[in-house]
């Protein structure tokens, strides 16, 4: 959908039948199905798109109830005809997917009108990572000088070490970091829990930025237990902490596109690569598949050649 598109189904707005479903879709995914705020507002965005094309593309009297097949195909060559990556449409269809899930659950709808289509097979791109000095010269490039560079230094120290997502670490709680066991709980995607060990090296680097930082802060109320904290005493946004490392990767001298994806990659990646089994590496990131953190073997035989070609002494022809 182009950024006019976008404006215009706004401003145009959505029949009431849509306007209804969509609300009930959204106390759906947050009530029943639990999901995060980012991941409800990421489906809402793939059930507006559909709307848009039901209300302005689609043969008239596309309304919910009369979602069916020949609508999914019309939609399908819509989002190909915007020249999306086949990831992209195979996202916005899981978005459908879902919501035609609960239409069915609500009796909107009587047969489900994706049942029969498959999505488009994501393209599997493997995944940025840094290597390990590159990790350590980001981390030291923070300069401690600044208020908050020790708070920065332990937010990198914890990402590295425990694999976090971004949202998860601004999300950490003091209660739930135990220095004695070193063990982090972390409530991930889908309000899962699971247990992350935590190097030493982090767990020093919290509880400087405790002393030093955190217990000057003048705290907000819902705030107390919030491990990571901004001036003002509130929790970290995640576009916070993309523009702190995003800044310290130039300063740095690392001319890489870094996120704090990366280090979540980079910490798999790492522990593939010193021989950890797979399926630690899935427990520690919280994956509930293991095919999807066999992506990280494909990067772990991609070290191997590159090491072989290094110092291999007949890998490369005279």
């Amino acid at each position: 959908m182009s950024n006019d598109q976008a404006k215009t189904s706004k401003t145009e707005g959505t029949s009431a039948g849509w306007t209804s479903s969509m609300r009930g879709f959204r106390s759906w995914l947050e009530l029943e199905r639990g999901l995060s705020s980012n991941s409800v507002e990421a489906y809402l965005r793939d059930v507006q798109r559909l709307s848009f094309f039901a209300q302005n593309l689609a043969s008239p009297g596309f309304e919910p109830k009369s979602f069916a097949p020949v609508h999914v195909d019309g939609f399908i060559a819509q989002l190909f005809d915007e020249g999306l990556s086949r990831n992209s449409q195979s996202r916005i269809l899981s978005g459908v997917r879902n919501y035609c899930k609960y239409l069915l659950l609500e009796g909107i709808l009587d047969r489900d009108p994706l049942e029969l289509m498959d999505s488009p097979r994501p393209e599997r791109k493997l995944p940025d990572v840094l290597s390990v000095g590159e990790i350590q010269a980001i981390i030291e490039a923070i300069d401690l000088s600044r208020k908050e560079g020790i708070r920065n230094r332990a937010i990198l120290e914890t990402m590295y070490s425990c694999g976090l997502r971004v949202s998860e670490v601004v999300g950490l709680r003091i209660s739930c970091v135990d220095e004695v066991e070193g063990m982090v709980k972390v409530i991930g995607k889908g309000n899962k829990e699971r247990i992350i060990p935590i190097g030493e090296l982090a767990l020093d680097t919290i509880a400087r930025y405790i002393e030093e930082y955190r217990n000057f802060v003048d705290v907000e109320t819902d705030y107390e237990d919030t491990l990571f904290l901004g001036r003002r005493g509130r929790e970290l946004t995640r576009q916070m902490v993309f523009t702190m490392l995003r800044r310290t990767t130039h300063e740095a001298g690392i001319r890489k596109q870094v996120s704090p994806h990366t280090f979540r990659h980079s910490f798999a990646t790492h522990l593939m690569e010193s021989g950890a089994d797979i399926r630690v590496v899935q427990e520690m990131l919280g994956h509930s598949s293991v095919s999807t953190t066999e992506i990280y073997t494909h990067l772990d035989q991609r070290f191997l050649r590159e090491q072989m070609e290094r110092f291999h002494p007949r890998s490369v022809k005279a």
